[in-house]
């Protein structure tokens, strides 16, 4: 199964799922951080609005309780929320999910969960948050993706535009962005030049 597009913005509440969806991203991520349940339940609420009405399909972070109630399509799960999830009511929903990863061990653990895709991060430095993992490289990218094969490989991390196509080389099959986009002076002309990876 291949994701909807190569690019894959994740942006930080519905506002930002509704700018990015209208300038013609196809597959977005919310990721809500330190809201209240309530928030979080209204703002996946908005966000999937957003994106049915361009076409587009929310990814909800974290939050595997309010994507099955609101009966989203996809759910991305860190680490933490891999061990804490109940997988069986995930795909009872019929929900697809992508894990986090950004080692070996975490890899093996991903996979026992049998996603719908791995991410591997950060490829690059990135100033979004501390890691405690250095950067991973273009080189582990193609490790993964051989220990994965068909399974979608994503890239996250200190990725721009101009760093893209390293890492769709490399083997990803789709690159998450996050600053290059809710950073950037122009966000919908720098989502416009980021659809055009898909042609």
């Amino acid at each position: 199964m291949m994701l909807p597009t190569r690019f894959y913005p994740v942006v930080p509440d519905a506002g930002w799922v509704r700018r990015v969806a209208r300038a013609g991203a196809r597959f977005v991520q919310l990721r809500l951080k330190d809201a209240a349940e309530d928030e979080i339940r209204r703002q996946a609420a908005a966000a999937d609005a957003a994106c049915r009405a361009t076409g587009a399909v929310l990814v909800l972070n974290d939050h595997w309780r309010v994507a099955i109630e609101l009966g989203l399509p996809w759910l991305h799960l860190g680490q933490e929320d891999l061990l804490e999830a109940d997988l069986a009511a995930i795909r009872a929903a019929g929900l697809r999910f992508g894990v986090s990863t950004h080692s070996e061990a975490e890899l093996e653990l991903a996979l026992a969960a049998g996603p719908d895709y791995v991410a591997l991060g950060p490829v690059y430095p990135t100033t979004l948050k501390k890691m405690p993992w250095a950067p991973q490289g273009l080189a582990r990218l193609g490790t993964w993706k051989r220990r994965i094969g068909a399974l979608p490989l994503v890239a996250i991390g200190g990725i721009s535009l101009e760093r893209a196509a390293g890492c769709l080389a490399a083997g990803a099959d789709a690159v998450a962005v996050v600053s290059d986009v809710v950073g950037h002076p122009a966000p919908e002309q720098r989502v416009a030049e980021w659809t055009a990876l898909d042609g």
